[in-house]
């Protein structure tokens, strides 16, 4: 696919129950200065009149379209069956909690290049509250398949303001070419949502594939909005999710390390929480030690439910990927987070 001058970018928004916040991110797509744009609205079986209100925005908007969904499949599935509508060059990924600055998309698309592997790119992610502070600018991973936002909880001082190569961009806010979703087949829809983003980014770099961040495309977000930063179902979900990518993607010798690496992280983390600092130490404080652990064994569980299809999966990637196993370990290495960042940062 030659990439054109002026292509048509697909804006994909998943919505659930968010009746308190579309109408801003909907706002913020009719001011994109980008206007060879279409928009494709999923929403997963709302119970709060948010459905209806985007099927009126959708009515005054042009090409605009929504998709009801009787129920609520996930983050994933929702997205996919976006991308299946989706007749754009580029698609563009927007949360429903979030709002996009006016240059957004423009921005993006301007630093795509696919004739050198540029296929997924990220702008700023900023919060909405406190003002000022970074969400994510790109991601970074640790060695079990761990990730967070890059910059997560720093005050935005301009220390992300250069345009540079990422692991890959966070899907709150994310344009990816239709070549990359095509030859990903899109996200893994038994994610269900959360890791998501990092296990397609993840195989998309195995495919050869490049990640750019551009600071200039900025968008305001309100973090977890939907679900609840330390809700039971998020936490279960990431850190199952965690361990099904590196099943699918990791080179089998970081793979058997693996138990090796997420016990020092957990160490990390009880470290982190009896000094009173990091995510554990909130959830400690949501939910109770014994909650947690029960958190946890719902996780691996649920991970062992789903190793057969992981596993299926995993021969599929790992017989078309593009990058060695020392190409894989040097990618890793590169954009790897410290640990002590990964457990003290809350």
């Amino acid at each position: 696919m030659i990439q054109t001058d002026n292509p048509l970018a697909s804006v994909i928004i998943v919505n659930w129950n968010g009746m308190k916040f579309i109408e801003d991110c909907l706002i913020s797509i009719e001011k994109q200065t980008w206007k060879n744009l279409e928009c494709i609205l999923v929403d997963n079986g709302s119970s709060d009149g948010s459905d209806e209100y985007m099927q009126a925005w959708a009515k005054r908007i042009p090409n605009a379209q929504v998709i009801l969904l009787s129920r609520n499949t996930g983050f994933c599935q929702a997205n996919n069956i976006g991308f299946a509508k989706a007749k754009g060059e580029w698609i563009a990924l927007l949360n429903n909690d979030a709002v996009a600055d006016p240059n957004w998309i423009a921005e993006l698309i301007r630093h795509g290049d696919v004739a050198n592997g540029i296929g997924m790119l990220g702008g700023k992610i900023l919060f909405s509250e406190p003002k000022g502070m970074i969400d994510k600018a790109g991601h970074l991973i640790y060695w079990d398949g761990q990730n967070r936002g890059r910059g997560t909880m720093e005050k935005d001082t301009g220390q992300y303001d250069r345009e540079e190569e990422i692991l890959w961009p966070d899907a709150c806010a994310a344009l990816y070419h239709r070549l990359v979703l095509e030859e990903t087949k899109g996200f893994d829809e038994d994610f269900f949502a959360y890791g998501d983003d990092a296990d397609l980014g993840m195989r998309a770099r195995l495919l050869g594939w490049k990640a750019w961040y551009v600071p200039s495309a900025i968008v305001h977000h309100r973090h977890s909005a939907t679900a609840g930063a330390y809700s039971p179902l998020k936490i279960m979900l990431v850190e199952r999710n965690r361990l099904l990518l590196a099943i699918k993607n990791f080179p089998m010798p970081l793979l058997l390390s693996n138990p090796f690496w997420s016990l020092r992280r957990f160490i990390w983390h009880l470290y982190a929480a009896l000094k009173r600092q990091g995510s554990a130490t909130q959830l400690v404080a949501a939910e109770g030690w014994g909650r947690i652990l029960l958190i946890f064994a719902r996780a691996y569980i649920s991970a062992i439910r789903n190793l057969p299809a992981a596993l299926r999966r995993r021969g599929q990637i790992q017989r078309t990927r593009r990058l060695s196993n020392r190409e894989v370990r040097d990618l890793l290495r590169r954009f790897q987070i410290d640990l002590r960042q990964l457990t003290f940062r809350d």
